[in-house]
């Protein structure tokens, strides 16, 4: 049985520290043997019999090659993963990858940091060139309930927020780049119901239950850590509040883009997505290709949607 085929992997440690990196973001080799401080022939083994029980996949990006949890997982290997992961997430070999690994990520983020910075007044035109009027989500204005507490998270310079706002009770903007908060705060300057607050997706400056609707808008690809924004984001819904997450489809442009836009993600596959929607506690994940604009000049999207 292709179940038990999988079983033999996560009886050794050193896989099991590497999966559990892996189901976080994607890590090189070398990356991965400096939070292991594992040498790169062991290292090398290890994901050659991951990969070879369908454990991890690799990507190219230019010179180097990112190892990931396979997004092509079925449901039973989840499930045995989540079994093992959740008695082994406390031991202090775990503990110690993490913080290591937290050091690796922050250089990442440091890239798209830089790059906001520096691109606030150019950044609304460079979207649309890339991504084409979809970005606008201009259909969903005719959903908002005006009682709706809405979130735009990765807010940028407000172009979002200027096309909700007039039609929902209160709108939040968040975003971690103080460049881009003082663009929006110029934009929406005569707009009362609109806050916006810096802060990192990964710890949102809101409230348990704050919003009815968190929408993430071609951000998720600049974050390190996608399940841990999802369940950030699901602690600031209400119970029944929903998800809308807007983002690309793998592409070959992984190189470029990490180079010149701080992109940390090439894009995301459908059946990723659904997954973590789901591990991070919401219902009825929906993730669907979008049309392709055909003056837009980047990646195809799709758009998600699920229930908190």
């Amino acid at each position: 049985m292709p179940i038990l085929e999988r079983v033999s992997a996560l009886g050794d440690e050193a896989q099991t520290r590497i999966l559990t990196l892996l189901e976080r973001s994607e890590f090189t080799v070398s990356e991965l043997c400096s939070v292991l401080q594992l040498a790169q022939p062991s290292v090398s083994r290890h994901l050659k019999s991951l990969a070879s029980d369908g454990w991890v996949e690799a990507r190219i990006d230019g010179r180097n090659r990112h190892y990931r949890l396979s997004p092509a997982l079925d449901e039973p290997a989840r499930a045995l993963w989540r079994i093992v992961r959740d008695e082994i997430a406390a031991s202090g070999a775990y503990a110690a990858d993490g913080e290591r690994a937290r050091s690796v990520l922050d250089r990442r983020r440091l890239r798209s940091t830089a790059f906001f910075a520096q691109t606030a007044e150019r950044w609304d035109s460079m979207r649309a060139d890339l991504f084409g009027s979809a970005t606008g989500l201009a259909p969903l204005l005719g959903l908002m309930d005006p009682a709706w507490v809405v979130g735009d998270l990765g807010t940028g310079t407000g172009a979002l927020s200027a096309l909700i706002a007039p039609f929902v009770r209160r709108f939040v903007g968040v975003d971690r780049s103080a460049e881009m908060l003082r663009a929006a705060a110029i934009r929406l300057a005569d707009t009362p119901n609109v806050d916006f607050r810096e802060g990192d997706l990964e710890s949102l400056p809101i409230r348990d239950g704050e919003l009815d609707l968190a929408i993430l808008a071609l951000v998720l690809h600049y974050v390190v850590d996608p399940p841990a924004v999802l369940a950030e984001v699901h602690r600031a819904l209400t119970p029944g509040g929903r998800i809308l997450l807007l983002d690309m489809r793998p592409h070959e442009r992984g190189a470029v883009y990490s180079e010149e836009m701080g992109h940390v993600w090439p894009g995301f596959e459908l059946e990723r997505v659904a997954a973590w929607l789901s591990d991070a506690g919401f219902a009825n994940p929906r993730v669907a290709p979008l049309v392709p604009d055909p003056d837009a000049t980047g990646p195809l999207l799709f758009l998600a949607s699920a229930i908190a």
